[in-house]
C-alpha cells in the first residue's frame, strides 16, 4: 500500500509528509497549526511521552498531547532533514528550507486520493475530522475532544456526533 512518504523524490521529504499527516491525524491539528510549528515547540519530546503548546484561531492556545508514534516521525523528519533548522524557526520546510507551504500538503493528498481511489472530501482537514470522530467512537468524552481541538464552542464539536451516528 502506498502511504504519502513514498510520493516524493527525496526521502527527507517523504518523511516530513509523513510527519505531517500524524499530527493533522494523530493529534488533530489544523494544516495551519501543524505547519506554523517551530522547531522549539518540539524540543520537549522524547521517544514516550510528550506534548506541544498549539496556537489556534484568535490566539487561543491548547495542550495537545503527542503520541509515541508521531514523536518518531517527527525525530525522524528532523534526523533526515539536510537543512539546519533554527529553533525559533519553523519545524516544517519545504525543498528550499522555508516554511512549506499548505497547498503542497493539500496537492500530495490529492496524488494519493486518486492513486488509491479515495474520496474527494479525503483531504488534510477531513484527518483532524476523522481524529475527532475515531475518539468519539471509541468512548471519548465531547469536552475532553474540544479541547484537543481547541474549538470555542461545544456545538461545533457535537457536529462530530452527528458524523458518528452515521
Amino acid at each position: 500500500v502506498e502511504t504519502i512518504a513514498d510520493l516524493q523524490k527525496e526521502p527527507w521529504m517523504g518523511k516530513r509528509d509523513k510527519a505531517v499527516i500524524l499530527l493533522l491525524y494523530g493529534c488533530g491539528l489544523r494544516i495551519g497549526e501543524a505547519l506554523g510549528l517551530n522547531l522549539e515547540q518540539t524540543l520537549g519530546l522524547n521517544g514516550d511521552t510528550g506534548s506541544i503548546i498549539i496556537t489556534g484561531k484568535g490566539g487561543k492556545q491548547r495542550l495537545v498531547p503527542v503520541l509515541p508514534i508521531i514523536i518518531e516521525a517527527i525525530l525522524d523528519y528532523i534526523n533526515a532533514c539536510p537543512y539546519e533548522l533554527a529553533n525559533d524557526g519553523p519545524l516544517l520546510i519545504g525543498k528550499r528550507g522555508k516554511r512549506l507551504s499548505a497547498r503542497i500538503i493539500q496537492r500530495q493528498m490529492e496524488v494519493l486520493r486518486s492513486r488509491l481511489e479515495l474520496l474527494e472530501t479525503a483531504t488534510p482537514h477531513a484527518l483532524r475530522h476523522s481524529f475527532a470522530t475515531h475518539l468519539l467512537a471509541g468512548g471519548g468524552d465531547l469536552r475532553t475532544i474540544q479541547e484537543l481541538l481547541g474549538h470555542a464552542s461545544l456545538s461545533t464539536t457535537q457536529r462530530y456526533t452527528e458524523v458518528d451516528a452515521k
